[in-house]
């Protein structure tokens, strides 16, 4: 693999500049500069529609080393905006690899930048909080870079659901997978009393969710997120599922209306990440922007239920305030970490949510029998 040796710089809105060296597109790119804690998986997070108006700074110090292949892809492509590496490696080893970690950043127009003190970003926005920035490997002017970062409008009030979502309705088979050298194979699902007819509302939902709800015994119907609550319930769905997304869950408003009406109807209903925190605005709750959000496959949740602890994949800036919550949503879950709300469940209706994403893709699997918990909701709904 060829190194690209152009120049690369990041400058946050508080004035702070990184310089490096490109491993990307030769392009220019605004948006929330985040960081995520994982030590694999960047190609999952990388094809996340959850990063959609960020740039993300990977704290593991080297990435690339087993390159790119087609089937650990969580959406159609990339959406990150950018970028931010300690190193890239010069080799990429593994298999399946089919393009190296720079050669599909310029295939896909993503600028990113290698060779900066990652632990010295990190550390400042662990500080200061997310940023606004701008990446670039055209322009290195600071007070030009600087005045770009920050006439950025920010995540907090955008809805980007509508960019990353599906635009028709479709039906999704694939199930989870198990992988070795000359073989792969799709595991069946084996469901007492299934399988369950799902609707997905998409507003950004990766790959292995839909995977996981299939070959935990659902039949999926993913529909765009715009969908009204009457045409859904007119697909006569045994359950209704909401995906993770990009953005402020408060600016989607049409969403949190449809989602208020689904919960009326009685239909057994599960939300993950962005479909969580749409859930809790919709029965009455409020959500705000955290400082730097959680995003990693580390991150120890508490089952109030049972006093049990999950280790999970987490990717979400915004959360739901456990204050503002109404009597009917039971908290049930919480982060070992600070503290706020990772679950809720319903005290009447068969309705519950998670913060966090219990397929991983990457990180462990802890929390997969969330999946299953739906169907047996399902299962006793519809019985």
């Amino acid at each position: 693999m060829t190194r690209d040796e152009t120049r690369a710089v990041l400058v946050l809105e508080d004035g702070c500049r990184f310089e490096g060296r490109s491993v990307g597109a030769a392009t220019e790119q605004v948006g929330e500069v985040c960081f995520n804690t994982a030590m694999t998986g960047y190609q999952e997070i990388m094809s996340d529609p959850s990063y959609a108006g960020q740039i993300v700074t990977m704290t593991y110090t080297q990435i690339g080393n087993v390159g790119i292949n087609p089937e650990d892809m969580e959406s159609a492509r990339p959406w990150i905006r950018g970028f931010v590496i300690k190193e890239s490696s010069r080799i990429a080893s593994n298999w399946r690899s089919r393009e190296s970690l720079g050669d599909f950043l310029r295939r896909h127009n993503i600028p990113a930048i290698e060779g900066i003190d990652t632990r010295a970003l990190v550390a400042h926005l662990r500080d200061q909080g997310a940023q606004r920035g701008v990446l670039s490997t055209l322009e290195f002017d600071q007070e030009i870079l600087l005045a770009k970062a920050r006439a950025w409008p920010g995540l907090a009030g955008m809805d980007l659901t509508g960019e990353v979502g599906c635009t028709v309705a479709h039906a999704w088979t694939e199930g989870l997978t198990e992988w070795k050298p000359d073989l792969w194979r799709t595991a069946a699902p084996a469901v007492a009393g299934g399988p369950f007819r799902v609707v997905v509302l998409d507003f950004g939902v990766k790959y292995n969710i839909l995977r996981s709800l299939v070959s935990a015994g659902c039949v999926l119907t993913v529909v765009p997120g715009t969908t009204a609550a009457a045409d859904i319930l007119a697909l006569q769905p045994d359950g209704i599922f909401l995906s993770n997304g990009p953005g402020d869950p408060g600016a989607v408003l049409h969403a949190i209306r449809t989602i208020a009406a689904l919960v009326a109807a009685g239909k057994p209903l599960f939300g993950i990440c962005l479909g969580h925190q749409m859930l809790c605005l919709a029965l009455g709750g409020e959500t705000e922007k955290m400082k730097f959000g959680h995003r990693g496959g580390n991150h120890p949740v508490l089952d109030l239920r049972n006093g049990r602890v999950e280790v999970t994949a987490q990717n979400h800036g915004f959360m739901v305030r456990r204050e503002s919550l109404p009597s009917v949503l039971q908290v049930t879950h919480e982060s070992l970490f600070d503290g706020t709300v990772e679950g809720v469940e319903h005290r009447q209706a068969p309705v519950f949510s998670v913060q966090y994403h219990p397929e991983a893709s990457p990180g462990p699997h802890d929390a997969q029998p969330h999946f299953q918990r739906f169907v047996r909701l399902m299962r006793a709904h519809v019985g």
